[in-house]
């Protein structure tokens, strides 16, 4: 059985969802689909990614994205009825959104959202991030409760898991900012503050995973820390062929 890795769809774009539904009917049968958010904003084209994606794969778990969570045109008037109509709608197709038990490995999807702990974003940066505008978080004092709701939602998972078979974690948000490189030019960085949470990182380090799947950054990459595998693969928006490419990644196999 073959583990494969994708995120950061980003369906709304004609380009990517034409490679979504050519993907093969056949090659991926027998293998498990690590989908780890940003599929789109509409919920039709998310229902229409859970209709492919069930066909073409064996087993797909999700956790959504930011943008998946976005409510502008839309009528819904909170962010997490988004999340709730999205994780039943995921559940309807017979997609997993919690942990899934296979035989030979654990996989646990992690729920997150940012708390400034990459650094505190500058005025620019909240003016210019979309989540402010498309996003409803009443009854959420800031960002970081929004990010200790779904991190609460993450805790049975963590204490229910077989420590004897190997284990992976994913998540839509970043668990650490050295994941990035170096080489990301200082005036990129202003969007560190909005890539996720250190909370996150402890709560994968409670499980002892193998690796660790991660999106939102959009940068395909892979790096070991500290006994850990982070992997990036991120499908990402139509002009980044640079820094995403743009298939999927078997990151596990048994």
């Amino acid at each position: 059985m073959k583990i494969q890795a994708i995120s950061d769809l980003h369906i709304d774009y004609t380009e990517n969802l034409k490679w979504l539904k050519g993907l093969s009917r056949y090659d991926y049968q027998e293998d498990v689909l690590i989908l780890g958010g940003d599929i789109s904003h509409h919920i039709p084209l998310v229902e229409t990614a859970f209709y492919h994606l069930k066909k073409i794969f064996k087993e797909v778990i999700f956790v959504p994205g930011n943008h998946d969570l976005w409510i502008k045109a839309s009528t819904l008037n909170h962010s997490l009825e988004k999340y709730e109509l999205t994780n039943q709608l995921a559940k309807s197709y017979g997609i997993h959104t919690t942990t899934l038990h296979l035989e030979q490995l654990t996989i646990i999807p992690l729920l997150g959202w940012y708390d400034y702990s990459f650094g505190f974003p500058t005025q620019y940066a909240m003016d210019s991030w979309q989540d402010f505008y498309a996003c409803q978080w009443r009854g959420f004092a800031d960002m970081a409760a929004v990010t200790r709701h779904f991190l609460g939602l993450n805790e049975p998972a963590l204490l229910s898991i077989r420590p004897d078979i190997p284990r992976i974690t994913f998540s839509h948000f970043l668990p650490r900012i050295d994941v990035m490189p170096d080489y990301i030019p200082e005036e990129r960085r202003f969007i560190y503050p909005f890539l996720g949470s250190s909370g996150l990182e402890e709560q994968l380090r409670r499980v002892s995973p193998i690796m660790h799947i991660y999106g939102h950054s959009h940068l395909n990459r892979r790096v070991s820390l500290d006994g850990v595998e982070y992997i990036n693969n991120a499908f990402a928006y139509p002009d980044e062929t640079r820094i995403s490419k743009k298939e999927l990644l078997c990151v596990y196999e048994y």
